[in-house]
């Protein structure tokens, strides 16, 4: 007779398993009356809990200690991905850009352009108008005879330079009158 595991055979390790605590069942339990919270306070009361990182008031540590370094995030560019299998099984015959593919719905949410990738093969002439192309998409879209157009990103202001008062452009301050 064969010692494997069967589904209805199967059992959880020993230790795994653990019995329910069981509260409020009397004082000589030993879980009875505050049923293990203590008297009183937050954390006996239903839903009182206390967020991660609370010091009961105290100015709390991430907020103690200084912020130092530069955090490129901001000013990330992130393509949507569109691969060139995608573009094999597209029936347009004019233009491919953003708009097109947004409509066929193979780029959605925000995005700061579109990239193709050279994931497949393409047998169809396309011309596209993107903002990035991979250099396996490349050679695989002109070999089958069709054109790319590189579009430029769309620029934006510094997103962190706001605009500051110099001295010369703030009103002159009024003199205090004195009590005399």
């Amino acid at each position: 007779m064969s010692s494997s595991i069967r589904l209805h055979n199967s059992k959880p390790r020993p230790g795994s398993r653990h019995r329910v605590k069981r509260l409020g069942c009397g004082e000589s339990s030993g879980h009875g009356k505050t049923s293990g919270k203590g008297h009183k306070g937050q954390k006996a009361r239903s839903g009182g809990s206390i967020r991660l990182g609370f010091e009961g008031g105290q100015m709390p540590l991430i907020r103690r200690i200084p912020k130092r370094g530069f955090n490129n995030t901001a000013f990330k560019v992130s393509y949507a991905p569109v691969n060139l299998v995608d573009l094999e099984k597209l029936s347009v015959s004019d233009v491919v850009d953003e708009t097109v593919l947004r409509k066929i719905g193979l780029v959605n949410g925000t995005w700061d352009g579109v990239k193709v990738l050279g994931s497949g093969e393409i047998t169809k002439k396309l011309s596209l108008k993107v903002n990035a192309v991979s250099a396996a998409a490349r050679e695989k879209i002109e070999k089958a005879g069709g054109f790319i157009e590189i579009v430029a990103l769309k620029t934006y202001p510094a997103r962190n330079s706001a605009k500051k008062l110099s001295k010369t452009s703030r009103p002159p301050k009024k003199p205090v009158p004195s009590k005399a």
